[in-house]
């Protein structure tokens, strides 16, 4: 393959992800009246379009670095999408307050998918406890501070994508005893970081 032909390819995958983002974010405003109840906090929570971002970065397979850039995009391009389907509906949202919040965020998410599948055990090991420890967060936060509001459902299957991630890389990519220390504490500290910005915020939610 030339480097053309590969230039070619990584840009189509771009393309897919900044198009697939932005419908994403307008395809959310309606899943909230669609999906069963024990499934709408996919559609109202920080957790529902990082996985949607992590999914779609872990397919493009790009440099570490577009992925960054793409991490920032695909977040910001979510909310816009959801604005954009709100006043279709004769509806105002303000994406001001979660674009920030992509801008903050999203190249950390790019980064950490780009390193699920470095060589290295170390960024290995840091992609795993920031990306598992959003969704154990999320789980706790669900089960706890939201808890009299929302269905259990989501939050127990997010907390199990998770853990899932975490052991899944545990028992593949992350070897060593002080790697695999470093990955369960970072994954908790991020996921106690998460409940408590997350409170701080107000939940902040989409609708």
């Amino acid at each position: 393959m030339t480097r053309t032909e590969r230039l070619s390819g990584t840009w189509a995958r771009v393309a897919v992800v900044v198009v697939a983002s932005f419908l994403g974010g307008m395809a959310t405003f309606f899943a909230q009246g669609l999906l069963p109840g024990a499934l709408t906090s996919f559609a109202n929570s920080a957790s529902g379009w990082t996985l949607v971002t992590v999914l779609l970065l872990a397919w493009a397979r790009v440099s570490t670095a577009l992925s960054a850039v793409l991490g920032v995009a695909s977040f910001a391009l979510l909310t816009v999408g959801y604005s954009v389907s709100a006043q279709m509906q004769g509806l105002y949202y303000d994406p001001t307050l979660f674009v920030v919040v992509g801008v903050v965020v999203g190249p950390f998410i790019g980064v950490a998918t780009s390193w699920l599948r470095a060589e290295s055990g170390w960024r290995a090991a840091a992609g795993t406890a920031l990306l598992a420890g959003i969704g154990l967060g999320e789980a706790v936060f669900g089960l706890t501070a939201v808890a009299d509001t929302t269905s259990p459902v989501y939050w127990i299957l997010i907390g199990v994508i998770g853990l899932g991630l975490l052991v899944g890389m545990l028992l593949r990519r992350i070897r060593g005893a002080v790697l695999v220390v470093l990955t369960v504490v970072g994954t908790a500290a991020v996921a106690g970081a998460f409940v408590a910005a997350y409170g701080a915020l107000g939940t902040a939610p989409l609708s």
